[in-house]
């Protein structure tokens, strides 16, 4: 069984919200200075989604990573957590993608691997959090897809799926090939090994420009945009703090009580 996972590099979300800058004349987030990039969080439960199907019955992994300037480091924690192979779209033609330009280089580049049984994904990158990605590799493919997934069995061609609902979860079963993208409800990602982190650092990823996978640069990146960013900022948050008082406590509540009818909070 072949399996591909996409993954991500981002900016660490859990950096201080301090450090964020935003280029208002470029629409594009500032690395924060000295904070390293991570792998996307969902990314990562993805990554464990596959290793856990590898574990039952021995498939190949292969993790795709699309960007530039990706950190070697970074990117190759799926290697160091058990995955086979890392391939990385790595190329200026790349970069300032929307969800649909991604999309649709990493589904060329899906092709191009040949054969795949199930691709898998996160939910949603921890940095945008659009979510559409792994939705439009599986229209682009032509695949059955479900989202939002907590628990994954495969068995005699097919997949079984519990997908995450408002009020609980659903499950669905649906024949590969298939894309499924994972939410935080599945199992805790896995700590890197010494002895995986040590093969690791052996491996070389193979590297695709778009030429690689059979694309032109203005289906990519920047170019194959199919969305208009207007605005990026960082939302101004005030807030006014009032101290409610009284001559004793039952006073205060009563007085808290007025207050809280008058801003039609009760």
């Amino acid at each position: 069984m072949n399996i591909v996972v996409c993954v991500k590099q981002v900016i660490d979300p859990e950096a201080p919200s301090a450090s964020f800058k935003i280029n208002p004349a470029t629409n594009k987030v500032v690395p924060p200075p000295g904070v390293p990039p991570v792998i996307s969080t969902f990314d990562e439960y993805a990554i464990e989604a596959a290793l856990r199907i590898k574990d039952a019955q021995g498939s190949k992994v292969t993790a795709i990573s699309l960007g530039t300037n990706l950190q070697r480091d970074v990117v190759k924690k799926p290697l160091s957590m058990g995955v086979d192979e890392l391939v990385l779209l790595e190329d200026e033609a790349f970069a300032d993608g929307d969800s649909w330009s991604t999309a649709y280089a990493l589904a060329m580049a899906i092709k191009k691997l040949g054969e795949y049984d199930l691709i898998l994904c996160g939910r949603q990158a921890s940095d945008w959090d659009a979510g559409q990605t792994g939705s439009g590799i599986a229209e682009i493919l032509g695949l059955p897809s479900v989202t939002v997934a907590k628990k994954i069995g495969v068995n005699d061609g097919k997949v079984m799926v519990e997908r995450v609902i408002a009020d609980g979860y659903e499950v669905i079963e649906m024949p590969l090939p298939a894309l499924i993208t994972l939410s935080n409800e599945h199992a805790e990602p896995r700590y890197p090994s010494l002895k995986g982190i040590m093969a690791a650092a052996k491996k070389q990823p193979i590297i695709w420009k778009p030429a690689d996978i059979g694309v032109d640069s203005p289906q990519i990146g920047d170019a194959g945009r199919r969305t208009k960013l207007l605005k990026l900022f960082r939302p101004v948050q005030e807030s006014k703090c009032e101290i409610v008082g009284g001559e004793s406590p039952e006073e205060a509540a009563a007085n808290l009580a007025l207050k809280l009818r008058e801003h039609k909070i009760l």
